[in-house]
């Protein structure tokens, strides 16, 4: 079984200016890496091709300075002020339109703003604080504010692109790729970090489109970034359900593991400080796969993946309201360390001791088998309750998720599960999944969507245009 892993190509800056190519940042401060990358889209074939990206480290944000008040922390404890990550967002933007040789206010036709770190917060007014903290930076790097909302109608859209919007024929009214957003009665979001699993699980239905796997619904999407999200989506027409969230830790398992070695900061060292380009080779691997499989299943015994018990406030360190979860049937699927990451020592203890009895070159492959194990078992937890169907697609996405060896150890243990006959066909690992699916969400902002190439509906199915429009004149 050969794992279909996306990356696309990138895109001549010519062709930027020559051909539709609809352009859109995506810039998001995680707890581990502040990124922001610039796609576009080809609104002739609706494929979207990387421009350009920049990282860095969000634990580099500048301390807080007198008079400013911290309103929230990263996992690794990181201070956060409004001012301080505006200028964070601000530098990140204008370094990355710089890096391509664009213009923000002439050449980026929109900009999505997301945050995982508020994974690791205690209230809503933490969270908001953020989100104007994300606006703030951008309006501080020269973005106009038309270019972060919706438009009201066609004339507010370039006139480049109106001949490629639907927007005098459906609206944009909340679902992003035929996926309406699971909030209670009251509007009160289940998991903390909503907006990520939203944008993975675009993000994922976009890449998709680059390996020929028909990722439409129903379908499962998880991002292993620092903190876990995704969704379980259902088969219903014209726009599908979210029947299922997942939540809790990810990419901060191996980055727990790699700080017992000391290769790293302790605290706030990260897998990808020491990764570059670590493997083993066949021969190696077959010599220590019984210590592989020894470590990993030790360290698997200290992770929890299950169905979020009711009345939990926080799994796996990220706020979650399971009474809203209940209302609307949504099944709350968890990944923890202990009790919201009281065991994470454990997993360091772990590290150090393969670290120094193996190596680091054994230490990556065992973080490759837990990785693949967590994958698996939160898909077996999904089947259980339920919510995977006979032509559910399973997409992959995050540095914890797509790196090294685990989407063919993925691949495998999926397979164990039984749930599909041809498993490769029916899998897919997306690069990016976050900035794709920020160019997938400024398309259905915009109403930019392709009848013949499309991105919502059900799998196999035909484009739903014409079902949204019998939904919206009633």
């Amino acid at each position: 079984m050969k794992p279909r892993i996306t990356k696309s190509p990138s895109v001549r800056l010519l062709d930027l200016k020559s051909k539709p190519y609809f352009i859109v940042a995506s810039v998001e401060v995680g707890n581990s890496t502040t990124k922001c990358i610039l796609t576009a889209t080809n609104l002739e074939d609706g494929k979207t091709r990387l421009v350009t990206k920049t990282v860095g480290m969000t634990r580099d944000v500048r301390p807080p300075r007198e008079g400013e008040e911290v309103f929230g922390r990263t996992l690794t404890g990181v201070e956060l002020t409004r001012q301080s990550v505006a200028e964070l967002v601000r530098d990140t933007l204008i370094g990355a339109v710089k890096k391509a040789n664009l213009d923000i206010k002439e050449d980026i036709h929109f900009v999505v703003r997301s945050t995982g770190v508020v994974a690791g917060f205690d209230s809503p007014d933490e969270v908001g604080e953020f989100v104007k903290a994300l606006a703030d930076g951008c309006l501080m790097a020269g973005v106009p504010p038309k270019r972060m909302t919706a438009p009201m109608s066609i004339y507010n859209i370039p006139e480049k692109f109106r001949k490629y919007s639907k927007i005098e024929q459906v609206v944009f009214d909340g679902a992003v790729a035929s996926v309406t957003p699971p909030t209670g009665a009251s509007g009160v979001e289940i998991v903390a970090n909503e907006m990520e699993g939203e944008l993975a699980t675009a993000g994922i239905k976009e890449g998709s489109k680059w390996v020929d796997v028909d990722f439409r619904n129903p379908c499962i999407s998880m991002d292993f970034g620092t903190t876990l999200d995704g969704r379980i989506i259902s088969p219903d027409l014209p726009y599908a359900k979210t029947i299922g969230n997942f939540c809790g830790f990810a990419g901060a398992i191996p980055d727990a593991i790699i700080q017992g070695t000391r290769l790293v900061d302790p605290k706030k060292g990260t897998a990808l400080d020491v990764a570059g380009n670590i493997s083993l080779g066949m021969i190696a691997y077959k010599l220590k796969e019984k210590a592989i499989k020894e470590y990993a299943g030790r360290l698997n015994e200290y992770i929890l993946v299950e169905k979020v018990p009711a009345g939990r406030k926080r799994y796996g360190s990220v706020p979650v309201n399971t009474e809203a979860a209940d209302e609307i049937g949504v099944v709350l699927i968890g990944c923890d360390v202990g009790n919201n990451g009281t065991d994470l020592g454990k997993l360091s203890e772990i590290g150090a001791e393969v670290y120094e009895k193996h190596g680091l070159k054994v230490l990556f492959a065992v973080i490759d088998e837990v990785m693949a194990r967590v994958v698996q078992r939160l898909v077996k937890v999904a089947r259980d309750e339920g919510l995977v169907f006979e032509d559910t697609a399973i997409g992959v996405t995050g540095r914890a998720g797509i790196t090294g060896n685990k989407p063919k150890l993925i691949l495998k243990y999926l397979h164990e599960l039984g749930i599909n006959n041809k498993i490769e066909e029916n899998v897919v690992f997306v690069d990016d999944g976050l900035a794709r699916g920020a160019a997938v969400m400024a398309r259905c902002m915009n109403s930019l969507g392709n009848t013949f190439n499309p991105l919502g509906g059900h799998r196999g199915g035909k484009c739903i245009l014409g079902q949204r429009m019998k939904l919206q004149k009633r």
